[in-house]
């Protein structure tokens, strides 16, 4: 069958655009929800006087409930309709900050974060299927851009809004802000999205939920214990890293048997799901992982606080914002195989002057370096997506998206505690500072942990006199334990290119319905440029 070319309309019409407007909303909430959260950690700990492994449990908490929601989205989506799904997600996580805000205690806040994970885990996949059926596989690629939109706001915007909220009022107003937001989110939603027409025919698949789900909230468990272990030989992390491992492999093979799996790893079958789902695993690994080391050494090395730690970062969102839009259109005309690598190189190069930090480098030359990177991800995360979702046919793109929001949460788990862990190592190696003990361990004093402590609370070098020349000297060394950590993170980053090499480099012929995939009807295929 031959057919010409259609052309992909040119811009994205008032209609779409509305219903983009609700997605945007409800993913703002739940990725800034997640940068917000992190640095309030040392108030959570000072406020529930509670170590910093257990303040830690509201990240972690968080985490593992999106792990254990996101497998279920797709069934869901097709059992009970979008629109009411998304509402409740809404609900949920509304809910949930709402709790977030009255807790007493740290177990409080930890119990309330899940119940906040639970709605926010269901609110990216959602949104990418309602975007995605509302402008057609022919405008995928400026939508991808618009719902880039809180992925760039979250990591830049959440440090210096949790910053801003602590210093002018107080930790329960982290929680509080998204009050008002889910509102207007859940108004906004009830009058913009379709009335649904969900397909309820496909049974839920019970035995793939008993494997899935606890086995990612397991491995992510272990996986986020490392950091605070310091070492895989620990068995918190082993052990449920393990056991997880092993219910995810029994239900990659048991997955191909029930007809209507809990996530359908048929679409593998579709190369460019598989190449670019690889991709973005890699990609997320280095970028989330050794990204999230940004704002810690411009805290750690630097003295900046939170808030001019949040600024400091600003270029890069700023750089990301330039290119998403051309790349969204890029990805709807051109192969993105042709565009993304050139993309991740940017990344890279920007990634290199980190890998040369010291306690004094330009703070022009490191904002310039991260607008750069900036530049490169506009150009690389969204069009990936947008090549892993064009040619899924409607009823496809749910599962789709929970397949590489379920990738995603794995490899940015993963990416951050390797840095984390790598970093620690490195910073573990400091020589003791002789005669100097920390009161309250009895633990040695090491030279890089004095310097960093010294670097957030100056008061500190009239409790622990010592020789300046020592605190330079382990300025110089948690700055070098930075670098090194930086240097894995640029190698991952170039890695990103061998799969992106197999990304499409030839126009894709985008499925519009399931009709055209299994054959039942034949209407004009549109060719994407």
């Amino acid at each position: 069958m031959t057919s010409q070319p259609v052309a992909a309309p040119d811009k994205l019409d008032a209609a779409v655009l509305k219903i983009a407007g609700v997605v945007v909303l409800g993913a703002i909430m739940s990725i800034l929800d997640v940068t917000v959260v992190s640095v309030a950690l040392p108030t959570f700990q000072t406020e529930f006087d509670a170590s910093y492994a257990r303040v830690a449990w509201t990240m972690t908490g968080y985490t593992l409930a999106l792990a254990t929601v996101i497998p279920l989205t797709g069934w869901a989506a097709d059992r009970f309709g979008t629109k009411r799904l998304y509402m409740a997600a809404l609900v949920l996580f509304t809910l949930g900050s709402g709790l977030c805000a009255t807790a007493d205690s740290i177990g409080e806040l930890i119990s309330y974060r899940v119940l906040q994970g639970l709605g926010g885990g269901m609110l990216m996949p959602l949104g990418m299927t309602i975007m995605t059926r509302a402008a057609g596989p022919q405008r995928i690629g400026r939508l991808m851009a618009v719902l880039g939109i809180p992925m760039l706001l979250g990591p830049i915007g959440g440090p210096i809004l949790g910053g801003w909220l602590i210093d002018i009022a107080s930790w329960h107003w982290i929680f509080l802000i998204n009050l008002p937001i889910g509102a207007v989110a859940l108004v906004y939603a009830w009058l913009a999205l379709a009335k649904d027409t969900p397909e309820p025919s496909e049974s839920f698949d019970f035995v793939g939920m008993l494997m899935l789900s606890p086995g990612l909230a397991l491995f992510l468990y272990g996986v986020s214990s490392l950091p605070e272990a310091g070492t895989f030989a620990a068995t918190k992390v082993w052990l449920p890293m393990a056991v997880g491992a092993l219910l995810v492999v029994a239900f990659v093979l048991y997955s191909f048997k029930p007809k209507h799996p809990l996530l359908d790893l048929r679409l593998l079958r579709d190369r460019n799901l598989t190449v670019a789902s690889v991709t973005i695993a890699v990609f997320t690994v280095a970028f989330m992982g050794a990204g999230l080391l940004f704002p810690s050494y411009f805290l750690q090395v630097r003295g900046e606080s939170t808030l001019h730690a949040g600024l400091l970062m600003a270029p890069q969102g700023i750089g990301a914002m330039v290119t998403m839009p051309i790349a969204g259109m890029l990805a709807d005309r051109i192969p993105v195989g042709r565009t993304v690598p050139f993309a991740i190189v940017l990344m890279a190069a920007g990634f290199f002057t980190f890998t040369q930090v010291g306690t004094d480098t330009s703070y022009v030359l490191l904002c310039g370096s991260l607008f750069v990177m900036g530049l490169g991800m506009g150009g690389t995360m969204m069009p990936i997506m947008t090549s892993a979702l064009k040619t899924l046919t409607n009823h496809e793109v749910a599962r789709g998206s929970t397949l590489l929001n379920i990738l995603q949460q794995i490899a940015g788990s993963i990416g951050s505690a390797t840095m984390s862990v790598i970093l620690t190592s490195e910073l573990n190696d400091s020589p003791a500072i002789p005669g100097v003990v920390d009161p309250q361990t009895g633990a040695p004093v090491t030279e890089a942990g004095l310097a960093i402590a010294a670097q957030q609370n100056p008061a500190l070098t009239q409790q622990f006199p010592v020789d300046p020349g020592v605190l330079q000297r382990g300025l110089e060394f948690v700055a070098n334990s930075f670098s090194s950590t930086f240097w894995v993170g640029f190698v991952l980053m170039l890695l990103t290119l061998v799969p992106a090499y197999f990304l499409p480099r030839r126009r894709q012929v985008a499925h519009l319905n399931d009709e055209e995939r299994s054959g039942e009807a034949a209407p004009t295929p549109v060719v994407l440029h």
